[in-house]
């Protein structure tokens, strides 16, 4: 488990790599929309933050004094640091076929497989209630799944398969076979985590 002065560190260190590129440049390669010469806005999840350039800090746009959590800005700033004008294939792999992604994958079943079975395997009526507050599109796979577009060049796909008394429910987690471009195989593992928490939470 990293500890808080790890993502601190790690942001300082995107903030250093990213300090060498034009803002113009990082809107570009990123997608996200340029709101002044200075400004990014950055959907993510529920929420919608402004990044300021140079510094790269957060700021939530709907509560100025709110926190932005810094494993939130180390994620966006990793998949900003990319620095790729890919397009999302429209093909779909499972975490596993990203580039290094074996190592991580226990993390990556913990983090986001694990508590997605849990909580809407045998109650996909509050994964799709959840689902549709966080903006997912419907998908016709499994009992319940959707996409979501978590930065405007990674998707991802989640889909439940609702248990009973015979079979234990079951979930997956797609990626756009482009993801391993913008991000390591850990924080994709974080980024799908984050997703699955956020729909918990909803769901309560």
């Amino acid at each position: 488990m990293a500890r808080v002065d790890d993502y601190f560190n790690a942001k300082k260190i995107s903030v250093e790599e990213l300090a060498n590129q034009s803002f113009d440049d990082i809107a570009r390669c990123s997608g996200f929309q340029k709101t002044s010469d200075q400004h990014l806005k950055v959907p993510f999840l529920n929420r919608t933050y402004e990044m300021h350039y140079p510094d790269f800090d957060f700021t939530d746009t709907a509560d100025s004094n709110a926190e932005v959590p810094i494993q939130e800005q180390v994620l966006i700033l990793h998949y900003i640091s990319a620095m790729k004008t890919v397009s999302p294939a429209g093909q779909w792999i499972a975490y596993r076929e990203i580039p290094g992604a074996s190592f991580y994958f226990s993390a990556f079943v913990k983090r986001a497989i694990d508590p997605l079975k849990k909580v809407f395997g045998k109650n996909t009526k509050a994964f799709v209630a959840a689902a549709e507050k966080l903006g997912g599109k419907r998908l016709d796979l499994g009992d319940a799944a959707f996409e979501f577009q978590m930065f405007p060049k990674v998707p991802l796909q989640l889909i439940v398969y609702e248990g009973d008394d015979e079979f234990e429910p079951e979930a997956n987690i797609l990626f756009d076979a482009t993801a391993g471009e913008f991000l390591s195989p850990e924080d994709g593992a974080w980024l799908a985590g984050m997703v699955v928490y956020r729909l918990m939470a909803l769901a309560r």
